[in-house]
């Protein structure tokens, strides 16, 4: 099972703001698998000596590394915290205080020093949803189940949800006369498969209310359609999984919900190329890493994908002109990276994607709200 803590809003804003001499940013492929954490330990001060040498090479106080040191050392003793672990751990230290996010992606290891932390890999795990609802919709049966990155499809109990279609009609077949006299004919059976579509969706509501998770829709296409047209949940996905739920094992709807999660991510990224592509011509698109920068500190981008893995090393002044400098200096940082956390706090949409998921071979795309 992956223990998670995926980052919030508010928890993006405050690293994105915090800025100290000495900020270290640590990312650290882990496994959920008890009992084999023993090597992430070792990775985990293998980086922290890293960063420590280009601490002291920055000339930053023997203070501030211990303290450094001692929360990361802190850290890696604690084994109630490496009993519970996900795909990758971030963790952000100043001398006061140390923050950790065991987050489902795949990251790279890395460890990144600067007066500011470094988030590109971190915005990986919000940038698409690793979690979806599914919806398993029969005339015999209904279920929602949430569905997680390798963890099985679990039921979801909800007060209210019908156990069939004649449970939510209160009739003993779908065969017996309604109160408007319509027999068994196709229109008939129609009706009663919308009312109980509806009868599902109203019981959904109150739970979905509120939430941004995919929900993926499991059922034979005549049923399906028809609760597309009651349907009230906006992340209900376009596409689903085309099948009678009822021949599928848990195993099954897990392997449904998680291949329909990548080709939602397939559609957006996708989606996005093409807008790139189709506003570049205008001037409210760019490649450019100068541009994007000046544009990010402007607030002019709308839109921005980044690569989340690779680090273009520089910096950013305040007008957002771009000085490129070496690697593995603690006086220089990502650049990208920067113009990620600047497009974040104007209220810019920021996807970390693989470098094959941008539109161009730069590390970069931005979709501007004006030509800049």
């Amino acid at each position: 099972m992956l223990h998670v803590d995926i980052p919030t809003d508010a928890d993006l804003h405050a690293l994105a703001t915090e800025r100290h001499a000495a900020a270290v940013s640590l990312y650290l492929p882990t496994t959920p698998v008890a009992g084999e954490i023993s090597g992430e330990r070792i990775a985990l001060r293998n980086l922290l000596d890293k960063a420590l040498h280009q601490l002291a090479e920055t000339g930053v106080p023997k203070p501030d590394r211990d303290a450094i040191a001692d929360h990361v050392h802190d850290l890696v003793d604690d084994d109630a915290f490496w009993r519970f672990q996900a795909h990758s751990l971030a963790v952000f230290v100043t001398p006061e205080r140390v923050r950790t996010f065991r987050v489902p992606n795949q990251l790279t290891a890395q460890a990144e020093v600067a007066d500011r932390f470094l988030l590109k890999p971190l915005l990986r795990a919000v940038t698409f949803s690793n979690h979806a609802y599914l919806l398993a919709l029969a005339e015999g049966s209904v279920a929602l189940h949430a569905v997680t990155a390798d963890a099985p499809a679990e039921p979801v109990p909800i007060p209210g949800l019908p156990r069939n279609a004649t449970d939510a009609l209160g009739r003993s077949s779908m065969g017996t006369r309604t109160e408007s006299r319509r027999t068994d004919t196709s229109a008939g059976i129609r009706g009663a498969i919308s009312q109980y579509c509806r009868a599902v969706d109203r019981a959904l509501r109150p739970y979905l209310a509120g939430k941004h998770v995919p929900l993926f829709l499991v059922a034979d296409p005549g049923i399906g359609t028809l609760y597309r047209q009651v349907n009230s949940y906006p992340g209900l996905a376009s596409f689903g999984h085309d099948s009678t739920p009822e021949t599928m094992s848990p195993a099954d709807l897990s392997r449904a919900a998680r291949s329909l999660l990548d080709r939602l991510h397939a559609t957006e990224v996708a989606a996005l190329g093409a807008s790139f592509a189709e506003e570049q011509g205008s001037g409210r698109a760019t490649a450019d890493i100068a541009q994007a920068a000046r544009a990010a500190t402007q607030g002019a981008i709308r839109t921005l994908l980044v690569e989340m893995d690779g680090v273009v090393p520089g910096t950013v002044d305040d007008s957002g002109a771009v000085s490129f400098g070496p690697a593995d200096s603690a006086a220089t940082y990502g650049v990208v990276d920067e113009i990620a956390r600047r497009a974040l706090l104007t209220g810019a949409r920021v996807l970390a994607v693989r470098r094959a998921d941008l539109p161009t071979d730069a590390p970069l795309a931005a979709l501007l709200r004006w030509p800049v």
